[in-house]
């Protein structure tokens, strides 16, 4: 697990590029989450590029790197779920003239598929589930998961967010860089050295699409929910931004300087919130929330659904109710997003105390503090239904 405890242990995940690409200015000292981002760089006007992002917490992340510099544009806000979004024709004309889109993966983003195959060569596209240097976890099969956080030799859950990356069965399957390459790290299969030259990086572009494709399919797609996560991203976010638009490299390096010492008091600050209920059992609506557990060492003991698309069926449900009399479990969390009827059922049968987690913060107002209030939101939420079993 990665600990946020000193800046060595945290700076140690991060690739090799990021310290080349921070060498024109040191690391700066550990900022306030309050004051974290209350200092934009100095305007620059309409010369910004022109940045599209699917959903808050990306967009979130790459408006912090974005300060003083521009604004990206957000696809899905609100509580629309990026599981069946339908883009609106003002949103598909930002995506035809972005110079950059940032998006998670084709598995949680869908509707981007089609329309990302149709942009031109000339613009950039940053899956980030593709990035060197992220923490990944399998998707979990069934609805039950017995001692996925506490007993590290569990088969089906040995890969936690945090853990040395050598250890992961399927590393080497999930280390691929995106198809753009803009960490500069080799592709796995070395069929090109990319130079940031942006003919060489969409040449093939199909190609290497759908080979990232396959080769992430297993992986939970939720990967914003560990704050560590949350910083590999940044720094791939401004790396890129870096390379499309070099006349404000310097405003990316320093916003993201201060984002980094903001995502790492945060983490400070969660673990410690969380510590008197790590152990407190609990089941979540949609298996979204696998990064946070891992990150942050919590009990969640099942979901009513692996997928919001799917409803779960009479046999599912026995099995969810089952564990939470077998375990004891404390809580069950619904989300904005989706109908609660579900979660009223089984509460209903069970006694079991209710509360609301939702990894895309429906409520919180969309900017570049929104991925810490999104993250805390969620923390906050947990320890208030959890601790009233502690």
């Amino acid at each position: 697990m990665i600990a946020f405890t000193n800046r060595i242990e945290f700076m140690s995940s991060f690739p090799p590029s990021f310290m080349r690409f921070l060498l024109a200015a040191p690391l700066i000292a550990t900022v306030p989450l309050s004051l974290s981002l209350s200092t934009p760089a100095a305007a620059h006007g309409d010369d910004a590029p022109q940045v599209v992002t699917s959903i808050k917490p990306i967009h979130s992340i790459t408006s912090a790197i974005m300060q003083g510099v521009g604004e990206p544009v957000l696809l899905i806000d609100g509580a629309s779920s990026p599981h069946a979004y339908s883009m609106r024709p003002s949103e598909a004309r930002a995506l035809r003239d972005a110079d950059l889109v940032v998006y998670v993966s084709h598995a949680l983003e869908g509707f981007l598929q089609k329309p990302l195959q149709t942009l031109s060569e000339d613009s950039h596209q940053l899956e980030l589930v593709s990035l060197r240097g992220l923490s990944l976890l399998e998707t979990r099969e069934g609805g039950t998961w017995e001692g996925h956080m506490h007993d590290h030799g569990d088969e089906d859950h040995e890969d936690h967010a945090g853990d040395d990356h050598d250890e992961h069965g399927d590393h080497e399957d999930h280390d691929h860089d995106s198809h753009d390459d803009h960490d500069h790290n080799e592709h796995a299969n070395d069929e090109h050295e990319h130079e940031h030259e942006h003919e060489e990086e969409h040449a093939g572009h199909d190609a290497h699409h759908e080979e990232d494709h396959h080769a992430h399919d297993d992986v939970d797609t939720h990967i914003w929910m560990n704050p560590a996560n949350g910083a590999t991203i940044a720094i791939a976010i401004a790396d890129e931004l870096a390379e499309i638009d070099p006349e404000h490299a310097a405003d990316y390096r320093e916003n993201l300087q201060t984002l980094l010492a903001s995502l790492e008091k945060l983490g400070n600050d969660l673990r410690t919130q969380v510590a008197p209920i790590q152990n407190q059992p609990y089941v979540v609506f949609h298996d979204a929330y696998q990064y946070l557990e891992s990150g942050f060492g919590l009990n969640a003991i099942g979901s009513i659904t692996v997928s919001p698309d799917q409803k779960p069926g009479a046999k599912r449900l026995h099995e969810i109710e089952e564990k939470i009399r077998d375990t004891g479990a404390v809580c069950i969390f619904a989300e904005p997003q989706f109908r609660p009827a579900i979660v009223q059922a089984v509460v209903s049968d069970t006694g079991i105390r209710t509360g609301i987690l939702d990894p895309l913060g429906a409520k919180i107002d969309a900017g570049p503090n929104a991925y810490q209030e999104i993250l805390k939101q969620n923390v906050d939420a947990l320890v208030e239904c959890l601790g009233q079993g502690s």
